[in-house]
């Protein structure tokens, strides 16, 4: 036996429900479309895309969202403690991404749809976090 006071389920384990793993998917399909973005201001960047990629990243994080408030035996003391820490860094993190768009003068659409991104940002990378360290405690 270890030392830990609580042993994950092993992973083949269907009991523990893949929500960082969701959330990792959409965390990396945001940032994605947040390269794409980016990469192609300041022009006004095609959005076709962009919107696609934000429509599967919300996905992603809604279902992991859907999973986490359904597990029993969590947590949820941990997890509320580590995310809202979390959450507020990233919030900072986001806001200043944020600010350099408009300071470049990014409008319209694009500014809402990269804004958009950046709030999926700021809750997949907490979420994260909260849900990989709240796993390990005892519920």
């Amino acid at each position: 036996m270890t030392d830990l006071p609580h042993q994950p389920p092993a992973s083949g384990d269907t009991a523990f429900p893949p929500v960082a793993e969701l959330a990792t998917s959409s965390l990396a399909v945001v940032v994605i479309g947040g390269i794409l973005m980016a990469s192609s201001f300041p022009q006004s960047p095609d959005l076709a895309l962009p919107l696609v990629l934000l429509a599967i990243s919300a996905v992603l994080l809604s279902t992991a969202l859907m999973l986490l408030v359904r597990w029993r035996q969590f947590a949820w003391a941990t997890f509320r403690l580590v995310a809202r820490w979390a959450l507020l860094a990233y919030v900072v993190s986001a806001g200043m991404i944020e600010f350099s768009f408009v300071r470049n003068h990014a409008s319209g659409a694009p500014l809402i749809v990269v804004s958009a991104m950046l709030v999926l940002f700021a809750i997949d990378v907490p979420l994260i976090i909260a849900v990989t360290v709240a796993r390990y405690q005892e519920p």
